[in-house]
């Protein structure tokens, strides 16, 4: 019986490239999505088995879709499919409850491979994968239901840099220095009570920031 995927990916030469890739195995590509509310949708159709989900999408954070889709579809298997082998994506996507992560340079073998593991209910995340983010998702204070106070522009920065923006890059969508959005990051990791920006990215999932 073959395994019928969702591809959700902006760039239509990848999701050209993976009916090439799944001609004679078993996943067949049922239907496509370029952005997160168009996954979302097609999501609910009964002939997916597995959402193969991009991140970094013009229309919205694929990690925000994940959320979403796991709140409505909870039983449905998500499996990461990215070209950015980001800490803070790694983390957000365990916390999430992805299947797994596979980095668009992966072998053919490892891709189809992490597909079926993943649409047979199992998760394919490695040892390696879940040590770089054991740190962030068991830190006491991110379990903790406290306020924090943040400012309006602290809040922004988190936003973004939970989105797995760089600080030079957070810098240009905020339209603030590279200087002052270094600032606003050691303000909120005090405040929050965290070590590095990967922890804060977690915890802002799990308030809701993101």
């Amino acid at each position: 019986m073959s395994i019928r995927i969702l591809v959700v990916d902006d760039h239509a030469v990848v999701r050209s490239g993976l009916r090439q890739l799944f001609k004679e195995t078993d996943i067949e590509i049922v239907a496509e999505a370029t952005s997160g509310s168009e996954a979302l949708t097609a999501a609910g159709r009964d002939d997916v088995d597995l959402v193969l989900l991009d991140i970094r999408m013009p229309e919205g954070d694929g990690l925000n879709a994940l959320g979403r889709i796991k709140l409505d579809y909870p039983d449905l298997p998500v499996l990461i499919f990215s070209a950015y082998d980001n800490p803070t994506y790694v983390a957000r996507a365990v916390a999430l409850h992805a299947g797994g992560y596979v980095l668009k340079d992966a072998e053919k073998d490892k891709l189809i491979e992490t597909i079926r593991k993943v649409a047979s209910g199992e998760t394919a995340w490695t040892r390696e994968e879940l040590r770089r983010v054991t740190g962030a998702l068991a830190t006491p204070r991110l379990n903790a239901d406290v306020e924090v106070p943040l400012t309006q522009r602290e809040s922004e920065v988190l936003h973004q840099l939970a989105l797995g923006l760089t600080n030079k890059e957070i810098a240009q969508v905020l339209d603030i220095s590279y200087e002052t959005v270094k600032e606003h990051v050691q303000h909120i990791l005090r405040k929050v009570g965290v070590s590095d920006r990967t922890q804060a990215a977690v915890w802002a999932v799990r308030k809701g920031i993101v």
